[in-house]
């Protein structure tokens, strides 16, 4: 399966990938991070449930805050 994750093509040896396994596989551990499939904000409620597909376009967007 091949990805565009963050405006980089990534490829993966995956049957089936859903957002809360792309997370553990590339060790995003932020606390504060918001996730986009195709344009699509997914909750932290549907990781589990959100399917990745071949030629998706992801998006792991980090939050920081501060002064």
């Amino acid at each position: 399966m091949k990805i565009n994750l963050n405006n980089n093509f990534e490829e993966f040896d995956f049957n089936e990938l859903n957002i809360k396994k792309l997370l553990e596989v590339k060790n995003f551990t932020f606390k504060m991070i918001i996730i986009k499939v195709n344009g699509s904000i997914i909750k932290k409620g549907e990781y589990e449930a959100t399917i990745v597909h071949d030629g998706d376009k992801v998006d792991v967007i980090h939050l920081i805050s501060g002064g």
